[in-house]
């Protein structure tokens, strides 16, 4: 005899075998019959959250972390239309996530069309698959359908569209469907030997690592490359960590796209291997044709653009290339890079001369030295969006892979808190630390109260300028009127308290260190308050270029 399932519950069985541990979101009413069936699961926790945009980026950190596809399930209508910047968040920034929402009857009308909006065309620009269920024995094809291409190269978003009374309907042969082996290709021998040529006869090679170079096999592959010929390596804010960037040999991170002191290391350069490379990205160069040779390495093919149009392609597993090119190679004993470490040294020179700067309110590049020596080797900082993302992007220094998350993709506000939120869950035996400016926090600042429920370990660091800092400095910069951006603030300290949380607020550079120390060393959920000094911003970029080139 055939057993007989709800669709829901065949969803959940589905979910299980693909060993999906968590759902992150905001139940509605139709959602009931997923919700009952994933409370009979003693495989999958829900984590109830005060926002579904807060559960999409939760579910996106997920896949980031662990390169499996997160999960996070909204209700139809105000629920569903709350995903998309999720959507988009993941989807931009190589994140495998699954979201499932609900619909009203489609074979029935029940209301009318109230809450009713096509979630599945809304969505498809920002995912790589939508769909809705229209029937209860296509759930183990379209789940698993769903998985596949959440993980596939480049990863991304994906949605499933539930209705209610499919999601209650009985089902028959309900069994999930197995997942398939499947490798990436391997880069093509003579795309490898056509780049590994190119690089031998450079005089000045230099190695570029961005977003998706930052896989575990390809971060192995490319510190060994870079151990075996020495070339110099600068990162993408995304890439960053993908190689100790305390290696000699580490140039920068390029968080501009031009103009920086790791850009005159680039202008050196007369061979370019850009692994990995992006365009959700800011460019790390500008490309001309001045017969400087680019080599593209990564799993898809270059989209060109009149700033990037690359000689030499090497597509496939990147991890692979990366090893095929290494094993292929014989550094050239004429290549000389002291030149281009030289504009690193000049950088952390320019750096830690700022960074002595102990004034308060906290001038940035100090703030930067201050977290960096107060995290562990493999704490993790998740940083929201503003101007100190440039700043923490280019001052602060990565040690391992994901243990500095921004996002360079969408660069959406309100993400910070609940990725960090996420990295604590993963891992909590780690220091995980939130840095978000006061208008970035208070996107998603209700999501406190999840993280106090859950009953984390983590510290929350507001840089607190009662303005969309970012966007100020900007419009003074192109010589408009000091006007529309500036706000008040609730007092943070009690706003945590009131969550349940720890409140701090500081009140000088010394009190600073103090404070880091004492939430990274005390369990719970800490908020600081931290005034922050932008007015000098440009100290980013007051760079004498011929100045700099005179000296080296």
């Amino acid at each position: 005899m055939t057993d007989t399932k709800k669709a829901s519950d065949v969803f959940i069985d589905c979910l299980e075998a693909e060993g999906c541990e968590y759902i992150f979101g905001v139940p509605g009413e139709e959602n009931l019959d997923f919700l009952d069936s994933l409370g009979r699961s003693d495989k999958i926790k829900l984590i109830l959250t005060r926002h579904e945009q807060g559960a999409g980026f939760m579910a996106a950190t997920y896949g980031r972390h662990t390169g499996k596809t997160g999960v996070c399930v909204a209700t139809l209508g105000p629920g569903a239309t709350n995903f998309v910047t999720s959507a988009a968040y993941a989807q931009l920034g190589g994140m495998p996530v699954l979201m499932i929402t609900g619909q009203k009857p489609i074979k029935k009308s029940k209301q009318g069309r109230f809450q009713i909006v096509d979630i599945v065309s809304l969505m498809e620009p920002v995912t790589k698959y939508s769909i809705q269920i229209a029937a209860g024995d296509n759930i183990p094809s379209r789940v698993r359908e769903a998985y596949r291409l959440a993980e596939e190269e480049k990863p991304g978003a994906t949605l499933i569209e539930l209705p209610e009374d499919i999601a209650e309907e009985p089902t028959t042969d309900y069994k999930p469907l197995p997942k398939s082996v499947a490798r990436r290709p391997s880069a093509e021998p003579k795309a490898v030997r056509a780049a590994v040529q190119a690089i031998e006869k450079a005089k000045n090679p230099i190695l570029v690592i961005g977003a998706g170079a930052n896989r575990k096999t390809a971060g192995r592959m490319l510190e060994q490359l870079v151990e075996k010929t020495g070339i110099p390596f600068l990162t993408t804010q995304m890439g960053k960590g993908v190689i100790d960037e305390r290696h000699p040999k580490f140039l920068g991170c390029a968080a501009l796209s031009a103009g920086d002191f790791v850009h005159r290391a680039v202008e050196a350069a007369d061979c370019i291997i850009n692994v990995g490379h992006d365009v959700i990205e800011k460019p790390p160069f500008f490309m001309q044709d001045n017969g400087v040779t680019v080599i593209h390495v990564s799993t898809n093919t270059a989209e060109v653009d009149p700033v990037y149009f690359p000689q030499i392609e090497v597509i496939g597993d990147i991890g692979n290339a990366i090893w095929q090119m290494k094993e292929d190679i014989s550094p050239n004993r004429s290549w000389d890079f002291e030149h281009m470490l030289a504009y690193h040294q000049a950088e952390l020179d320019h750096t830690n001369a700022l960074a002595a700067d102990t004034r308060f309110p906290i001038f940035p590049p100090h703030l930067v030295k201050q977290v960096r020596d107060a995290v562990p080797h493999d704490g993790i900082i998740c940083l929201d969006n503003g101007v100190y993302k440039i700043w923490f992007a280019r001052g602060f220094t990565a040690y391992l892979p994901n243990t500095v998350l921004l996002d360079n993709a969408l660069a959406t506000m309100g993400a910070g808190l609940p990725s960090a939120m996420m990295s604590a869950m993963l891992y909590p035996d780690r220091h995980v630390m939130a840095i978000c400016g006061d208008g970035g926090f208070m996107m998603n600042s209700q999501e406190m109260e999840t993280a106090v429920r859950l009953g984390l370990n983590l510290t929350v660091l507001i840089l607190r300028d009662d303005a969309y800092g970012m966007i100020r400095w900007k419009q003074a910069n192109m010589g408009f009127n000091d006007f529309g951006l500036t706000y008040g603030n609730p007092d943070f300290v009690q706003y945590a308290e009131s969550y349940g949380a720890k409140g701090h607020r500081v009140e000088s550079s010394e009190h600073l260190t103090e404070l880091l120390a004492h939430c990274r060393d005390t369990p719970g959920v800490h908020l600081i308050d931290c005034p922050v000094d932008y007015t000098e911003n440009d100290q980013i970029l007051n760079i004498d270029i011929k100045e700099l080139s005179a000296k080296l």
